[in-house]
């Protein structure tokens, strides 16, 4: 055995894999934020140096789209970039177009009714009327429900 003294076929039994439960029911991912919501930012956000239109952390803004599969969302008027574009029917003059890119979901968080920035937890609400159950996002600092 040469350099690092270890036989790497030999594997002691805690290293072994160890398997997740697959989700059953809802296999989509779930993000705190959602379309609509305000959110503020965790830290600061550049955009295209020309632009100048670089975002301090705790700005807010409101998501525009929510990409639960990457785990991003694009938030109005942050990360702002310089898309050169052929003539197309959208744009027939072609050129510079400023556009919203995607950031990641971890560097916002959604704003309770204060106004503050939230974390997020989810709990089960039942409906009087019905019966039936359902999930709802509440704010951790006041405990008040987001979904509308």
């Amino acid at each position: 055995m040469m350099g690092g003294g270890r036989d790497p076929s030999a594997i002691c039994h805690h290293q072994s894999t160890i398997e997740i439960m697959p989700r059953t029911k809802n296999k989509q991912k779930k993000l705190h934020v959602k379309k609509g919501d305000t959110v503020a930012l965790t830290k600061t956000i550049t955009s295209a140096k020309e632009l100048g239109m670089d975002r301090p952390k705790g700005y807010t803004g409101r998501v525009l789209k929510v990409y639960p599969e990457t785990e991003r969302v694009i938030v109005e008027g942050v990360n702002v970039r310089i898309r050169h574009t052929k003539p197309n029917q959208t744009y027939p003059q072609g050129g510079r177009i400023e556009k919203e890119m995607p950031i990641h979901a971890s560097n916002v968080l959604p704003l309770d009714g204060n106004g503050e920035p939230t974390r997020v937890g989810r709990k089960r609400v039942e409906d009087p009327e019905t019966g039936k159950g359902r999930w709802v996002r509440y704010a951790k600092t006041t405990g008040e429900e987001l979904d509308r």
